[in-house]
């Protein structure tokens, strides 16, 4: 009888951890734009300009979705921001489980590097997952995770990024790299490299600066840096489950 029940807690534990295919959107999701309008979209894994080099599955539409408490304590963020001539601009929101599953194939498919080898310019792809840069199941899943920057309020304007160019690794300045209309950094988003690090002192003090405005804006209204990537954020406690709806138009 004991063993039984270790199976089925076992069972229980492995359900709802997993992330079913959906079709639609589950309660208490919501589109940021619906919540704030003002906050920049440049949805970078709904098109090309991002390490896999391609549209990664369930981003059917350029749209940022969140839980609707993380969507709010971004709005919070915004209008802070606001008064010094700031805002924000998002990159990932929720994020399909299937698209994590796809980012796992990818770095496990042996092929050449090509350009996208700018995003991880002193790493090998396959060593990736190990080093923590990409996770297998994400807190985007949950709704509860946001990958974003600065902008200037003045410059809402996404630059467009062209496929056939040659641009610089994401280490490289920031008029090298692929265009970006967001505060300088020290690197681009999702840049896997060290100094990439939230506290990297390989960048210059105005860059540090610029990245302890953001950590200091988002922690004020509970959000949650992760030490590897200045750009990504969490909010809230224990996420409540991992999803696998698509991303589509409003």
């Amino acid at each position: 009888m004991r063993s039984a029940a270790v199976i089925l807690l076992l069972a229980s534990i492995v359900l709802a951890n997993s992330a079913p295919a959906q079709e639609r959107p589950v309660s208490g999701f919501v589109y940021l734009r619906d919540v704030d309008a003002s906050i920049a979209q440049d949805m970078r894994y709904a098109g090309e300009d991002n390490f896999t080099g391609r549209r990664l599955p369930g981003y059917d539409a350029p749209e940022c979705m969140l839980r609707a408490d993380s969507a709010n304590a971004l709005k919070r963020v915004q209008a802070d921001l606001s008064s010094h001539g700031l805002g924000l601009k998002v990159y990932d929101c929720y994020r399909p489980a299937r698209a994590s599953k796809a980012m796992a194939q990818w770095a496990s498919d042996g092929k050449p590097d090509g350009p996208n080898k700018r995003f991880y310019p002193e790493l090998e792809k396959r060593n990736l997952f190990s080093l923590g840069y990409i996770a297998s199941r994400s807190q985007h899943s949950t709704g509860t995770a946001i990958d974003l920057t600065l902008i200037p309020k003045s410059n809402q304007t996404i630059p467009v990024f062209d496929p056939r160019a040659n641009y610089a690794s994401c280490t490289a300045t920031a008029i090298q790299r692929a265009p970006d209309n967001s505060m300088d950094m020290g690197t681009g988003y999702d840049c896997f490299d060290e100094k990439s690090h939230t506290r990297s002192t390989a960048i210059s003090a105005e860059q540090q600066r610029h990245r302890q405005l953001l950590v200091s804006a988002m922690a004020k209204h509970g959000f949650r840096n992760y030490r590897r990537e200045w750009w990504h954020f969490e909010y809230g406690g224990q996420p409540v489950g991992y999803y696998d709806f698509p991303i589509r138009a409003r």
